[in-house]
């Protein structure tokens, strides 16, 4: 795909995976995966604060692809980046 070719909202293919276009700049585009992700909770303990608790999950939930702001992490791919995107899948 050329630069052009983004729009916000935008979904795409890059890397196996799916994507929306979330920003574009001069020269990139910022967009967050829409694969199931990993989710991070940690948790204190009620009678001891000093002691924490890591739940780890992965998640397909679109409530974590609302935004802005996102819940999940924004990637920028670069113009070398942008040359391997794709509207369809890759095969």
């Amino acid at each position: 795909m050329t630069h052009d070719e983004f729009s916000i909202g935008l979904e795409f293919w890059f890397c196996a995976k799916r994507w929306r276009c979330t920003d574009i700049g001069t020269r990139v585009i910022v967009a967050i995966s829409l694969e199931p992700h990993e989710v991070v909770y940690v948790r204190k303990d009620r009678t001891d604060r000093t002691k924490k608790t890591e739940i780890r999950e992965v998640t397909n939930d679109p409530s974590w692809l609302n935004g802005p702001p996102y819940a999940i992490l924004e990637s920028v791919l670069d113009e070398y980046d942008i040359e391997a995107c794709s509207l369809t899948p890759e095969k």
